[in-house]
């Protein structure tokens, strides 16, 4: 069970990380062109979307690569 606690803790944390990362990133890409003007409180729920979506892929990327890794000794 502290096994269970541990990758869940893990897994929270990578998701925040991943996230604020990926908040850093957005904020060096200029998408003003792309929005209409006086839209502001939508772009940057957009831009929150944006974020936690990109961030939480990546995460779930990093977190089933890193499980892979450690399942690969029963393969031999």
């Amino acid at each position: 069970m502290q096994t269970m606690g541990q990758q869940a803790l893990f897994g929270m944390i990578s998701h925040i990380i991943f996230i604020i990362i990926t908040w850093q990133v957005v904020q060096a890409v200029n998408i003003d062109p792309l929005l209409r003007k006086g839209r502001v409180f939508e772009a940057r729920v957009f831009m929150i979307f944006l974020t936690i979506a990109i961030g939480t892929t990546v995460s779930n990327f990093f977190l089933d690569f890193l499980n892979w890794s450690q399942q690969l000794i029963f393969l031999f």
